[in-house]
């Protein structure tokens, strides 16, 4: 559900703006209007800056965590500015040194195959008139002209692999020389020069290793620093979207605090000198900012809620009514109970790593219902890693996937859909009265009655309801119903011949886009099958790379890497589309049909920014 609002305009002195907004930040409730803000250049290095120190504190922890960087005497530095000042000049040095090893090895690759050498006196003799110049050829190609070249040229070997030769040329200042081998430039340095220097470079990156202790160490400040940006940033925000009145002298801002929590934030204001404030409820025009509060089941599926949009204040919250089947679509899609119980395990895993409330934990107990629902349909359809438990199993009646469940997952789109229609229907009532929801409910009408006079019986000839039949009075009367409240009462208070044409457009465009969104729900039918389908395959595969009469053991150590490789394959590509392919069912059938409208702002009220390390 959505957290009930109220809203506050704010008037007091601007000399006391900062203040007050301190004061709100340190009660955490309410959140300041700064739509329409547009960051200067000062903001947006302020922005950079912030994002800086948080990859700072990734950094420094990930670094801190490496045995050889374990360094109890390292002595912190005196302010949070301060060691993230020194970080980022050893990070900038680091990068250089590490850009500059590169360069060295690269040349070092180069100047390997010619061992070591004088450079000065090879640079004297040209300046005596003896050239020398530098080539490499293909083995094959220098054995097979080495005589030839000889006649004409003074040439030595310097090196050779199986592949290559490299050799040298005594020639005379500008002399052409004609070989079929490529010429190289003349090194600067021989290989001990080189090495020498990557060995100094390699010191200045050690070296900076007591400055990325000494960092680590001031992490608790680095982290408070980062969090006093924040605190800045958001300042900074408020004070540029608030309204400038009396010449300067006042400032208006708009806030928001949840209904329930409002009593506090009013206590705040009656005793904060010279502010005038005047609190009412949300308008329609009002862009309020959205909290959901849901139950424990509901709010783990609200990250996959939040990947597309909040909805919009004064409407409804739809997590609670597609979590049932997001977690059902996931379940059909992976389809397996061996998959399962490995999601099953690592999500146990991940609730057992985390512990607090979060992000994290959050995601740990998704990864854990949705396995759970892949393990219960998987062994409903008698899947285990690819293997049909009905030929273990052959007294237990398992739900045959493969030849009955496309019909099926056709019907689970059309409940869907019609559950979408259903709550449009009520939420347009409850919003705007019953009469603007008669046109909606006319066409939910015709579609209900057709899926259960027609869809049930395709389903299964046991589940004809008598008297309402495609061929009774009652259906047909039903339809009648439906129709002349979709075609003469989508709009109130028109004119019915308008209503008429109207219905009649959207009868139009309703039919093909159902049509078009039932169609969409085969993707839970093919992806269930196509995993499966993968799975049988690498079980074939591996069974059929083990010779005839091998023992148990050879069959272990053949199949096994196998199994391993194919179904790790599956499971990631399978678990892949099973997270995406219900999410766009959601996202686009479900919400159309439910109506759903999206909200531009989340509640975020201004607050104490954690210093988390």
């Amino acid at each position: 559900m959505i957290a009930r609002m109220s809203k506050y305009d704010f008037v007091l002195f601007a000399a006391q703006s900062a203040d007050f907004v301190e004061k709100l930040r340190e009660l955490g409730l309410v959140d300041i209007t700064t739509a329409g803000w547009e960051p200067s250049e000062e903001d947006r290095q302020l922005m950079l800056d912030i994002e800086a120190g948080n990859k700072a504190l990734d950094f420094l922890r990930a670094w801190a965590e490496e045995p050889a960087h374990k360094d109890a005497e390292a002595r912190p530095y005196a302010s949070g500015e301060e060691a993230f000042r020194q970080y980022t000049a050893a990070q900038r040095a680091a990068a250089a040194s590490r850009t500059e090893i590169a360069r060295l090895e690269k040349s070092a690759d180069e100047l390997r195959p010619w061992g070591e050498f004088d450079v000065d006196r090879a640079q004297k003799l040209a300046g005596q008139g003896i050239v020398l110049r530098y080539f490499s050829a293909q083995r094959n190609t220098y054995d097979k002209m080495l005589a030839q070249w000889s006649e004409q040229y003074t040439l030595s070997e310097i090196s050779r692999t199986d592949s290559t030769v490299w050799f040298i040329v005594v020639a005379a200042p500008g002399q052409e020389i004609d070989l079929d081998a490529q010429e190289m430039k003349a090194p600067q340095m021989d290989i001990r020069q080189a090495e020498q220097a990557i060995a100094a470079e390699e010191a200045k990156v050690a070296a900076l290793d007591a400055e990325f202790a000494r960092a680590a160490a001031s992490a608790e400040l680095l982290a408070a620093h980062v969090a006093s940006l924040k605190e800045r940033l958001q300042g900074i925000k408020v004070e540029a979207t608030a309204q400038q009145a009396a010449d300067g002298a006042l400032v208006v801002m708009e806030g928001w605090a949840e209904t329930e929590t409002s009593a506090k934030v009013d206590a705040l204001l009656e005793e904060y000198p010279n502010v005038v404030y005047i609190k009412s409820d949300p308008t329609p025009e009002d862009n309020t900012p959205v909290k959901l509060k849901n139950g424990w089941f509901s709010r783990i599926f609200e990250l996959v809620g939040d990947m597309y949009a909040r909805p919009k204040y004064g409407t409804l919250d739809l997590t609670p009514f597609f979590a049932p089947f997001y977690m059902l679509f996931f379940g059909i899609c992976l389809n397996d109970a061996g998959y399962g119980l490995i999601l099953l395990g690592m999500g146990l895993w991940l609730l057992h790593k985390n512990p607090k409330p979060g992000m994290m934990r959050q995601a740990a107990w998704f990864a854990t219902m949705c396995a759970t629902a892949t393990l219960l349909f998987g062994l409903f359809c008698g899947s285990f890693f690819g293997l049909n438990l009905k030929d273990y199993f052959p007294s237990i009646p398992f739900f045959d996937f493969q030849g009955q469940f496309f019909s099926i997952a056709l019907a689970i789109g059309m409940v869907q859909i019609l559950f979408g229609m259903l709550i449009s229907v009520c939420v347009t009532a409850r919003t705007f009265g019953v009469r603007y929801s008669l046109g909606s409910m006319g066409w939910f009408i015709i579609l209900l009655a057709a899926s259960v006079a027609g869809g049930l019986p395709m389903l299964n000839e046991k589940w004809v309801i008598p008297g309402f039949t495609v061929s009774s009075p009652a259906f047909y009367a039903v339809l009648g119903i439906g129709a002349v409240l979709m075609l003469f009462f989508n709009t109130p208070g028109r004119n019915p011949l308008l209503n008429l044409g109207s219905g009649v457009w959207n009868f139009y465009n309703n039919l093909t886009g159902l049509l078009s969104d039932v169609l969409s729900y085969i993707r839970l039918f093919a992806i269930g099958l196509s995993g499966g389908v993968l799975a049988l395959v690498f079980n074939s595969l591996a069974d059929g790379f083990v010779p005839d009469g091998a023992n148990i053991a050879v069959r272990i150590l053949i199949m096994l890497p196998i199994l391993l490789v194919g179904h790790g394959i599956n499971l990631f590509m399978s678990t892949i589309s099973s997270f995406v392919h219900p999410m766009r069912l959601t996202f686009v059938e479900f919400y159309k049909n439910a109506g759903f409208e999206m909200a531009t702002r989340n509640f975020e009220p201004l607050q104490k920014v954690k210093s988390e390390r």
